[in-house]
């Protein structure tokens, strides 16, 4: 932080004390990570309860779910949350559907029945998603068995934060690799050093080239929170809600206005924090499916938030670092220079995250709950 801004923060109680005012106000928007499905008797909504953790891109949360038909979910998608600049062909929301459905499928094993899936069941929606559903689930009979990652979900987090300089020890990356089954969705694991520093390079060019792209910036700006206040009214996007966080944003230095601008405080710290996000990550994992169907976006979902809840079995955590394998021009040159490193065989990468042991405990994202993304009669 410029001294003169830190000045302004903490150099007169006043400002400090006008945090005070931006105290959140109602419900806490965690609370969904609290006992998930403790009240429900519907073992659909139960298991929805820990399905709506799922890890989504810029956590819009982009779910409609129907449970009008008896032992079936079905999922459609929310058009008002969707990320039609970094996102233009709805590949990531896909890809966090696909996550979203294997918490659904672990939780309802976890309550002792099968589920079973059918992607697309009216057919995959291209170039861009439309009405029709992502999946349907019908519950069958008993399970046969309980996935023992499951008990991670309360645990999983994205580290936006920098990570310690811990090594990632062979037994770790062991672990990862174990936990994504053999399939359409290929993950890989690097955390050899001379490779790693190569990929720093990589994600942080594509980071900088999403802040010089206006339409691309302003999209994940205006999908950002700052303040408890702010964070309490809108449980969902990118949140900013930390005490320093709320007394930048009382300050006037942090501002959403000023996250847009060039040459401010608030951009310039931006881009530093991703650099030192880049510079202390331990490792990489991928994701590469043959093709881009939206099959294989489902599945390369489902095998992130597995290898995410693995890491946090390891004491490790993720955090998706996407902006160089989206498809507006502008990232042209990292998209192809990665699909060259980390896909010579051809094929989509359809994850990209950095992982590393976090500094100190992560909170939860926010979650709108599931009423919120309950389809009315």
């Amino acid at each position: 932080m410029h001294r003169r801004d830190f000045i302004r923060v903490v150099g007169g109680g006043a400002i400090l004390a006008a945090t005070a005012s931006c105290a959140p106000a109602g419900a806490d928007p965690r609370a969904a990570w609290v006992n998930p499905g403790a009240a429900e008797t519907d073992i659909r909504r139960k298991a929805l309860s820990f399905a709506i953790l799922a890890p989504n891109p810029h956590n819009m949360q982009p779910w409609i779910v129907d449970l009008s038909v008896a032992d079936e979910i079905t999922l459609y998608i929310d058009h008002t949350r969707l990320l039609p600049v970094t996102d233009p062909f709805n590949r990531q929301i896909v890809i966090g559907c696909g996550a979203f459905l294997e918490l659904l499928v672990m939780a309802l094993a976890d309550q002792g029945r099968t589920a079973m899936a059918e992607v697309f069941p009216d057919g995959e929606p291209q170039p861009l998603l439309d009405r029709r559903p992502l999946f349907r689930v019908r519950i069958a009979g008993a399970a046969t068995a309980r996935d023992p990652l499951f008990a991670q979900t309360l645990q999983r987090r994205t580290n936006r934060e920098p990570f310690t300089d811990r090594a990632i020890p062979a037994t770790a990356v062991a672990a990862l690799d174990a936990s994504v089954p053999a399939g359409p969705a290929v993950l890989t694991i690097e955390t050899a050093p001379a490779r790693v520093a190569v990929l720093r390079d990589l994600v942080y060019r594509g980071a900088v080239i999403e802040a010089h792209t206006p339409a691309a910036h302003r999209e994940s700006v205006e999908r950002t929170f700052i303040g408890a206040r702010d964070v309490a009214t809108h449980p969902w996007g990118v949140s900013l809600d930390n005490p320093m966080m709320t007394a930048l944003n009382a300050a006037g230095v942090l501002t959403k206005a000023k996250m847009e601008t060039p040459g401010t405080t608030a951009y310039d710290e931006a881009l530093k924090f991703l650099k030192t996000g880049a510079d202390t990550a331990q490792g990489f994992v991928w994701i590469v499916t043959a093709d881009d169907s939206r099959a294989s976006q489902i599945a390369a979902g489902r095998a992130y938030v597995r290898s995410n809840l693995a890491a946090a079995a390891q004491g490790l955590a993720m955090q998706p670092w996407s902006q160089g394998l989206q498809e507006y021009a502008t990232q042209k040159p990292v998209y192809d220079a990665l699909h060259k490193d980390l896909a010579p065989g051809g094929g989509r990468i359809q994850m990209l995250s950095r992982i590393g042991y976090p500094k100190a405990p992560l909170r939860p994202a926010p979650r709108r709950g599931l009423a919120a993304q309950l389809r009315k009669a």
